[in-house]
């Protein structure tokens, strides 16, 4: 069996199995390739089928001489789980990297910036030019719904319910949430969506896509990148910020002031409770208000 081969299939399972997004499947597909251009480079003629424990181990201690842990640890992973396939399309009996351990990890805590610093970057916007109102609504809604760029770049004006007050969002796996929409949010894309996006000219396939480039088509996550990365250099803004910067600015707001962490796991789609209470992290002072206000042994 080659590797191209059973790639194909573990590809199919992630999708319509696996129900698996479509950069999902990308990720694990790279850490297979990764691992058959090794094996391919050192001349070594193994199947998916026949590779041993100690291969596997020779290429992560390969692997780990060039990636950082978390790179590492990610792909581990994503080998553990197409090795996991091939017992379940019992291709192997064992999966050869059971007793293999990922490395052990810091927890990062994410980059979150300020209100002033969120102005600053929203001022900074020209909004005499073309895109301008378009890119306050984008950063506003990133803010504003604390939304993953995928989601953002593939929200539907028909995921709108700004009378009932919320916005439909499809996560990770294609799962749907509703996000609560504030005032200043809703205001800002009618603003784009009245005043910009009814000027105009769409493509068919893009007419029910919320942010659209001057072409009429879908925005790329590579441009939302672009326009944060171009406003945080006229700011001068100096920390490493990229999309995701004000989701965490989203859920570290709302928990500095008092919001419940099981409301805010609900709002980013996280699917456990432990990966929102790394916010927890963020600001040890916030935590001893807490205490400080509510604990009767103040």
């Amino acid at each position: 069996m080659k590797w191209s081969q059973v790639l194909t299939d573990y590809e199919n399972y992630l999708r319509l199995e696996r129900g698996l997004s479509e950069n999902s499947i990308l990720n694990y597909s790279l850490d297979i390739k990764k691992l058959s251009r090794w094996l391919e480079n050192n001349e070594m003629a193994i199947s998916p089928i026949s590779i041993s424990e100690d291969t596997l181990q020779q290429f992560i201690y390969d692997l780990a001489k060039k990636v950082n842990p978390r790179s590492q640890s990610r792909t581990i992973s994503g080998l553990k789980g197409f090795f996991n396939y091939m017992i379940f399309e019992e291709y192997r009996k064992t999966n050869p990297l059971e007793l293999i351990d990922s490395p052990k990890l810091g927890r990062k805590l994410p980059d979150t910036l300020a209100l002033s610093e969120i102005d600053a970057l929203i001022t900074a916007i020209d909004l005499s030019s073309k895109q301008g109102e378009r890119n306050r609504a984008i950063l506003e809604t990133l803010y504003g719904c604390g939304l993953r760029v995928s989601e953002l770049t593939n929200l539907k004006i028909s995921d709108l319910f700004f009378d009932e007050g919320f916005i439909k969002v499809s996560g990770k796996g294609d799962k749907e949430r509703l996000v609560p929409i504030g005032p200043t949010t809703e205001k800002y894309i009618n603003i784009y969506r009245k005043e910009i996006r009814v000027h105009q000219k769409i493509k068919p396939q893009a007419m029910d896509t919320l942010f659209l480039n001057q072409h009429g088509s879908p925005l790329t996550r590579a441009m939302i990148f672009t326009i944060v990365k171009r406003l945080a250099e006229k700011t001068g803004i100096r920390k490493n910020i990229s999309p995701h910067t004000f989701r965490h600015s989203f859920a570290t707001h709302l928990l500095e002031n008092g919001a419940d962490l099981m409301a805010i796991q609900q709002m980013l789609g996280h699917e456990s409770i432990t990966t929102t209470e790394i916010y927890t992290h963020v600001d040890r002072r916030h935590l001893s208000e807490v205490i400080n206000k509510f604990h009767p042994r103040k």
